[in-house]
């Protein structure tokens, strides 16, 4: 039997590591015979709907190892949701067509929630069809939202950049909060999980340390709670330091900053959160304020990423390899955390039907009594994930990444007309 072809495609927002994740698949790929050429989706699965398919075989040893230590996503990803197979049934035939052309048997999606529900349907409609596909899910998320596993590559780096930036401007803050500001506020990302900001209080060691204040998407903002305890921190600190998420909500579940619209998804357009909060506080106590967004800065930051990030992102890339071998199917790589303390972990698997579509929030254990903080379960949780550094090589003073040609496969079908 001859070997068979391997589609692999990054999905959704990007993070420090994902690439490691590439580098993992195409790595392992590579070692075994019973695997063809690994083909990389042009802009993601947009590449696969329109027959760009990066030929990695094209791509050096040398230049595929520099992946692990090179952010963004080195194929291109897209914010494009497959619609259900009775609602777009052509999209998946079209897959299906192209997978067929370049003898494809095999798909590796890395991506959240959304991207684990196509390669589910994906798996499906091709059993269906009669042309099965081995489709083999490959998590990823900055927002650390997916079920069963501890932790999501791409969140440990997000993480560490964000408490290893709220201690920064926390020390800012107050060596300047006598005669300047008296209020800073950081937005953070997390739409309905508040992971992110809830990573930020791994700086506060001490009493009176940044952030005094996180502001989470589980927990319904409270303005005249929220005063006081700015009012609070100011008084007895001199300065008070706030991380907000952008997810941050009333009671009623409305956005403290919904822009108006929605992304590619379907989801509400967010931003603005740290603006709004500070205007707030300059209105109704008075205070200097900056505000902040570090925006996507916080998961291209692999200069700072987390080393322990970066080992289980290239392991669920190699993982998926070694699963599509073992003859699985329609399920994805997962983190299991074995002990906090060393941190000890493993990999095992779950379904992708257990996971598409899913989030997982914070647990309210998690948070603080007061809901303004983290406790010490969720310390215990968090300062694993940030550990180890991770440089990339440097030279003239900047990290030096992975610059990959996009070399295209020859095109087999007409165009595809969306």
């Amino acid at each position: 039997m001859s070997a068979r072809n391997v589609f692999y495609a990054q999905s959704g927002g990007v993070t420090a590591v994902i690439n490691a994740s590439a580098c993992g698949v195409i790595e392992t790929a590579r070692q075994h015979p019973a695997l063809g050429t690994v083909y990389a989706g042009r802009n993601g699965i947009i590449g696969a709907l329109r027959e760009e398919l990066i030929d990695t075989s094209a791509v050096s040893d040398a230049t595929i190892a520099m992946l692990r230590h090179t952010p963004a996503g080195a194929f291109g990803s897209c914010r494009y949701k497959l619609k259900g197979i009775e609602q777009n049934r052509a999209e998946y035939e079209r897959l299906l067509e192209v997978f067929k052309a370049h003898d494809i048997g095999y798909f590796f999606y890395n991506g959240g929630g959304d991207s684990q529900d196509t390669a589910n349907k994906v798996a499906q409609f091709s059993q269906e069809m009669n042309f099965p596909i081995t489709c083999i899910g490959i998590p990823k998320t900055v927002d650390n939202d997916l079920p069963l596993t501890d932790t999501c590559p791409g969140f440990g780096s997000v993480a560490k950049y964000i408490a290893v930036s709220i201690r920064e401007a926390g020390l800012d803050v107050a060596s300047m909060s006598e005669s300047s500001t008296k209020v800073f506020v950081m937005e953070v990302m997390g739409r309905h999980a508040g992971w992110i900001a809830g990573a930020a209080g791994l700086a506060a060691e001490h009493e009176g340390d940044a952030p005094h204040i996180i502001v989470f998407p589980e927990i319904p903002f409270d303005k005249p709670a929220f005063l006081a305890k700015v009012k609070s921190c100011v008084e007895r600190y001199g300065y008070c330091a706030i991380v907000v998420s952008e997810g941050a909500h009333y009671a009623d579940g409305t956005f403290l900053a919904d822009a108006g619209g929605k992304d590619a998804f379907g989801h509400t357009q967010l931003g603005g959160v740290a603006p709004f909060l500070a205007a707030q506080i300059k209105a109704e106590l008075g205070y200097k304020y900056h505000w902040a967004v570090p925006d996507y800065l916080q998961r291209a930051a692999r200069h700072i990423a987390s080393k322990t990030d970066v080992e289980q992102a290239y392991a669920v890339g190699k993982a998926a390899v070694e699963f599509a071998l073992a003859g699985k199917n329609a399920v994805l790589p997962i983190i299991v955390r074995e002990s906090s303390n060393p941190y000890r972990w493993s990999i095992a698997e779950a379904k992708l039907s257990e996971v598409a579509n899913v989030e997982k929030k914070m647990p309210r254990d998690f948070i603080s009594d007061d809901g303004f903080g983290i406790t010490a379960l969720a310390r215990e949780y968090f300062a694993p994930l940030i550990q180890g550094e991770d440089y990339p090589p440097y030279a003239d003073g900047l990290p030096r990444y992975a610059r990959l040609e996009h070399t295209l496969a020859p095109k087999k079908l007409p165009p595809w007309n969306h």
